[in-house]
């Protein structure tokens, strides 16, 4: 018998929030949509039964771009964008506000769908999961002339399974490991499945840009760019000596091992979170002292809703801190660790009230945000 495949699968929701909604409005297919309006922004029944849809022009929100279909993104609109920069770009855009509650209903559908396949899933966020296919009945089959052939079948079942509990489309990248399967899910989105071999790595990775690497950051491609080195290829062909020097021990083995396409990382299954958080933008920046009262307000609400957070998934917490992004974009934060771990909005309010003493005001405050960490989970409470 010949031995058993390493086969790990990379899933990934094709532009996840706004396939959702196109799933409740259809008439949006094929146009540019971003998300990430307002509740304002919803859109109005007409009386003839159909809808009216808000767009980009005259946008003046200080709203961000949370997705974008892929007709917007082809007009250079993308995630993370500010909406009123969007809204200069593409002003005929449809603007729909988020529905959180919506995409993690749809999130839970098809991670369902995919354990009914396949069991092993390391949860990666709402849109994105690794699955490990090795031991899934059919994942080893050679069909025909094709050693891959069992688990593209499989892959292609599993991305059936999640288009009928849902009715959206994803691609997957089906490989030995985890960091290729990353890059192999990107390889034909939308609506794609990828399978590749460490055979297909000088071919299909090597040509790719090094940011297509997961865990290569802007700052790191700016240092490789210093030295030449721009493709995922020339830094398979870079010595590892000198990338060891440059970069420091670890992360330049891990250069010269991810460059050819080496990870022996496991699907975890379970993971317990480093932090809890929670954050809000303003509609306008707000003055330390002339909107007092609308800053309490937010930092009472955001503290509940942590507190709940942390309540909801049985967790206590020992560092509480808060984060401020002023008017110029510059962020501070303050952490503070208390005595006793805690979990009730009061003593998470009264620890932010201190964190936020030691911070000079002398700018209007654009977000605000909130966080638990060091979190534990004590006899007695339940997680959910």
């Amino acid at each position: 018998m010949p031995p058993r495949r390493r086969w790990i699968a990379h899933l990934d929701m094709d532009a996840f929030y706004a396939s959702v909604e196109l799933l409740r409005y259809p008439e949006l297919r094929g146009q540019p949509v971003v998300i990430g309006g307002s509740r304002r922004h919803a859109p109005d029944r007409q009386a003839d039964g159909r809808w009216r849809f808000a767009t980009l022009a005259g946008y003046r929100g200080r709203g961000v771009a949370t997705t974008a279909t892929y007709e917007a993104r082809a007009l250079g609109l993308h995630s993370g964008m500010a909406l009123a920069r969007a809204a200069d770009r593409a002003p005929q855009t449809v603007l729909l506000p988020v529905d959180f509650d919506e995409y993690r209903r749809c999130s839970r559908l098809f991670k369902a769908a995919v354990a009914d396949v396949a069991p092993v899933i390391e949860d990666r966020g709402i849109d994105e999961i690794y699955i490990d296919l090795t031991e899934v009945p059919g994942a080893q089959d050679v069909v025909g002339h094709d050693p891959c052939g069992g688990v593209r079948a499989l892959g292609q079942s599993i991305r059936n399974s999640v288009r009928e509990a849902t009715g959206l489309t994803c691609s997957m990248g089906i490989t030995p490991n985890k960091l290729l399967s990353k890059i192999a899910s990107e390889l034909d989105k939308p609506n794609g499945l990828t399978v590749l071999t460490m055979d297909d790595v000088p071919v299909r990775i090597w040509p790719l840009p090094v940011a297509r690497v997961n865990g290569i950051g802007p700052k790191a491609q700016k240092a490789l760019a210093a030295i030449g080195v721009f493709t995922i290829g020339e830094l398979a062909a870079a010595d590892r000596a000198e990338l060891i020097q440059r970069f420091g021990r670890s992360y330049g083995r891990w250069l010269h091992e991810a460059a050819h396409g080496r990870d022996d990382r496991a699907v975890v299954t379970h993971s317990e979170p480093v932090s809890v958080s929670r954050e809000t933008t303003f509609e306008r920046d707000l003055h330390v002292k002339h909107d007092r009262a609308e800053l309490a307000r937010a930092l009472d609400h955001l503290v509940q809703r942590l507190a709940a957070d942390l309540q909801k998934k049985g967790y206590t917490a020992r560092t509480v801190g808060i984060k401020l992004k002023f008017e110029d974009f510059r962020t501070v934060t303050r952490e503070l660790t208390l005595a006793q771990a805690v979990q009730e909005s009061a003593a998470l309010r009264q620890a932010c009230g201190q964190c936020l003493k030691r911070v000079e005001f002398h700018q209007r405050i654009r977000l605000l945000g909130v966080r638990a960490g060091s979190l534990a989970r004590p006899q007695g409470l339940l997680g959910g």
